[in-house]
Parts: structure tokens; C-alpha cells; sequence
């Protein structure tokens, strides 16, 4: 198998394989969600109503948390559908995480250098430090 085949399998089975949990996560969140078998933060009936207010006016009146302020409130259906929802966007770090030792091992320096600058960049605004405002 040729170098490039050996980076494109590893990626794609941790693709694979991320992609599941994700979505055997979200699965599971939804059953927890629609059966009930943890409260909402905020109530299911509220949500109509507080679907069009600006984020400002919507944090104010639920008393939901900004940026990662949410993470205490993984007890609350809707915040654990949040976190599914986060998990999921880190399917891409994760597998670029898994093929940079494979790169750099085999001495392809610009192709690591290019995954490690996406890796900084996807923690980076996962942080939230260039969020602004907040």
C-alpha cells in the first residue's frame, strides 16, 4: 500500500469509526430527550416562544449560559443534545489527530505542518478566544 493509501485508511476509519459514536450519541440523547428521562433547562413549551429573540434576549429570560458555560448543564436533555452536537464537530480534529504521527513518520513534513495548522485553528475556535463580545 503506497504512503498516500496509508494516511486516506487511517483517516477514513477514524472517520468511520467517529461517526458512529457520534451519531450512536445523538441517538441516545434523543431517546433520553423524546422518553423524558431527564428534565429540559429549558422547557419544551417555552421554546416556541423563545425562538425568534435575539441570543441576548433569549439568554437573559432562560438563564442559559454563554460559551462553554453550558458544559455543568450536561444533566439537562437540551444540553446534552448541545454536547452531542459538539461531539460531532470534532469528528475532523479527532482524525487529523490520528494521521499526523502517520505523516510526520513518514517524513512528509508540508502535509503535517498543513494538519497541524487545521488542528490549531479548529482548537482555537473551539476555545471561543476569537469570539468577541463575550
Amino acid at each position: 500500500m503506497s504512503p498516500e493509501n496509508l494516511v486516506q485508511e487511517r483517516y477514513a476509519r477514524w472517520l468511520d469509526a467517529a461517526t458512529r459514536i457520534t451519531f450512536t450519541a445523538s441517538l441516545a440523547a434523543f431517546v433520553v430527550y423524546a422518553g423524558g428521562l431527564l428534565p429540559s433547562f429549558v422547557p419544551l413549551e417555552a421554546l416556541a416562544a423563545l425562538w425568534h429573540l435575539p441570543v441576548d434576549e433569549y439568554l437573559a429570560q432562560t438563564g442559559a449560559p454563554a460559551g462553554w458555560g453550558w458544559l455543568p448543564l450536561l444533566g439537562y436533555t437540551d444540553y446534552l443534545a448541545l454536547a452531542c452536537i459538539a461531539l460531532i464537530g470534532t469528528v475532523t480534529l479527532v482524525c487529523y489527530l490520528a494521521v499526523l504521527p502517520l505523516l510526520l513518520r513518514m517524513g512528509e513534513r508540508l502535509e503535517a505542518a498543513l494538519v497541524a495548522a487545521q488542528i490549531v485553528v479548529l482548537l482555537i475556535a473551539a476555545s471561543g478566544a476569537l469570539a468577541g463580545g463575550r
